[in-house]
């Protein structure tokens, strides 16, 4: 996917986790954080940041943060692209052949899946999270606790028990990864659904990203560590 209007800015703070103050060519904008984790790791004070101007002229904030630069590393954060980018992966032909049918919010149970994909008669129901921690090389999920992340694991598992293959993907918004392991010092609890899921059929995935300051697709596997 791309962002039609970007431009680069210096971060200066977040007041609350839905806004950052932003320095942008010598004044200060308030831009929307488009994702509402932690991501302390990342939005320090003095660091770049890539805003995306919005033409929409009724909002209350013209920009929204997108992306930020982790020294040479730069990095998505916008929490509402990734289903979209796997979306556009699985258009293209990659991963799954024959697909007829690709739906984006499916419910299921008591949950709403990123995407529902049918390919010949496999009925395949997928849940896609964004991921933009990462220490040493290692990317991690979550960065806060997820109660609805365990939940979604849960129901995975009974998409499973009723017949139909579950998978979740995990979409690291960065490039250049060693691998991909659950949080399990922040959220625990996750950590332990995820190896329980996939114990029970669900498939773990993870992929890295092609980042630049104004698109975002999916590259390549990376390896999953339970």
């Amino acid at each position: 996917m791309t962002y039609a209007n970007t431009a680069t800015g210096t971060f200066i703070a977040r007041p609350n986790r839905f806004i950052a103050h932003v320095e942008l060519n010598g004044e200060t904008v308030v831009a929307h954080v488009k994702n509402t984790g932690r991501c302390k790791e990342l939005l320090i004070p003095g660091v770049r940041v890539v805003l995306y101007k919005s033409d929409k002229s009724e909002r209350k904030t013209l920009y929204d943060l997108i992306a930020v630069w982790k020294g040479k590393r730069l990095i998505n954060m916008d929490s509402q692209v990734p289903n979209m980018v796997f979306k556009e992966y699985l258009q293209s032909g990659k991963h799954i052949d024959g697909i007829t049918l690709i739906k984006p919010e499916m419910k299921y149970s008591n949950s709403r899946f990123d995407l529902y994909v049918e390919a010949g008669e496999r009925k395949i129901y997928i849940e896609v999270k964004g991921v933009t921690l990462e220490e040493n090389g290692v990317a991690m999920f979550p960065d806060a606790p997820t109660e609805r992340g365990v939940k979604h694991l849960n129901e995975l598992v009974e998409c499973v028990n009723s017949g139909h293959e579950a998978w979740v993907v995990f979409v690291i918004q960065m490039k250049d990864v060693r691998y991909f392991t659950p949080n399990v010092k922040t959220h625990a609890a996750f950590g332990e659904a995820l190896v329980a899921a996939e114990r029970a059929g669900v498939k773990v995935l993870a992929f890295d990203c092609e980042v630049t300051e104004d698109s975002l697709k999916i590259g390549k596997p990376v390896e999953v560590r339970l």
